[in-house]
């Protein structure tokens, strides 16, 4: 199973409001994953483990893997757009 984790400062409010829509629409469409919220400073610890990042702050750190806006997510803004790249990166 693919796994996708969101991070925001404190892994608390915003990382796991994003998390859960993005489960929830993934769900909608029948596709199995797993989403992870975590505070900003635990992803250096997990990044390796996972397949997808959904960034919500920026950083200092650019990870080598697939990276998506997670504020669309948040805002409505551009949803669709970012949840059709994370689509594509978890084929």
């Amino acid at each position: 199973m693919k796994k996708i984790v969101v991070a925001c400062g404190s892994g608390v409010a915003t990382s796991q409001t994003i998390a859960s829509k993005i489960d929830s629409m993934l769900q909608d469409e029948g596709i199995k994953a797993s989403v992870e919220a975590v505070d900003i400073k635990s992803l250096d610890n997990i990044i390796d483990q996972v397949d997808v990042y959904v960034k919500i702050v920026s950083g200092p750190t650019n990870y080598d893997i697939p990276t998506i806006n997670g504020i669309p997510f948040l805002t409505g803004m551009g949803r669709d757009a970012e949840f059709e790249k994370l689509k594509e990166y978890l084929k």
